[in-house]
């Protein structure tokens, strides 16, 4: 499995990185598979650098916040409109009312809205998606939105990827023995941070540590956040391997 940082900024598109996106990669039937992690606002100009948009065979998205999907708008004039044609439908996950709200977002009727250009599913917690080689267990987080963290398996290797949360225990059980803990660190550490929202680096050091992951990475961190104070609360709760990520990192498992 490999997983590219298509896009890491935090709440909306920094100077130099579009909103949150990720490639995983995986050999499958002969070829391999391409799936698509959040597509934020900003995500298709660096996904285009990766990947033919042909080639995407499958998106989920964790929570229905703009830097997360807004960009399944220009995905879907891609494949709706592509000069060879309309491209074959590919699955679609979501949270509930996923469907309704990407129609919105293109000021598109709900009949068919995207329907005809994807297979539009809604997760169910702690329900295991198939896509392709990869195995991918939905758990709901805790966020101002319905917000899924997910963990995403090929057999090779497991990435767990927080979404948007606030601290939660069930992050902690999401990520439990992962090899990479792909981690929101939106905060840092201060009193007047808004409850049940996102994490702060120290957040998620110790989810890491309690979870017993082998590698931790941080993203979504917006523009306005000292990074580096982010990357030194972590590190203080968590001895293992940490790192923030850039775009165009990749991991292989």
């Amino acid at each position: 499995m490999r997983m590219t940082v298509v896009g890491c900024a935090g709440s909306y598109p920094s100077a130099d990185s579009a909103a949150s996106c990720y490639l995983f990669e995986a050999p499958y039937e002969g070829g391999t598979y391409r799936l698509v992690v959040d597509l934020g606002n900003g995500a298709l100009t660096p996904l285009q650098q990766l990947v033919d948009l042909r080639d995407v065979d499958a998106i989920v998205i964790s929570h229905l916040h703009p830097d997360h999907y807004m960009d399944i708008c220009g995905t879907y004039v891609y494949r709706k409109y592509h000069p060879e044609g309309p491209l074959a439908r590919i699955p679609l996950w979501g949270p509930a009312g996923c469907a309704d709200r990407f129609a919105d977002a293109y000021d598109l009727p709900h009949d068919p809205g995207m329907h005809e250009e994807f297979a539009i599913h809604e997760w169910a917690d702690h329900e295991i998606v198939t896509l392709g080689p990869f195995t991918i267990l939905p758990r709901e987080l805790v966020h101002p939105v319905e917000a899924y963290g997910l963990r995403i398996s090929d057999g090779s290797g497991t990435v767990a990827y927080s979404g948007d949360t606030g601290p939660t225990q069930a992050l902690v059980e999401l990520a439990a023995g992962a090899d990479l803990f792909l981690c929101e660190a939106s905060f840092v550490d201060r009193p007047n941070n808004p409850p049940e929202l996102h994490l702060t680096g120290s957040d998620a050091g110790e989810a890491a540590a309690a979870a017993e992951v082998g590698r931790l990475l941080l993203t979504h961190v917006p523009s306005w956040t000292d990074h580096d104070a982010v990357a030194a609360e972590a590190k203080a709760t968590f001895d293992g391997p940490s790192e923030l990520v850039e775009p165009g990192g990749v991991y292989v498992l």
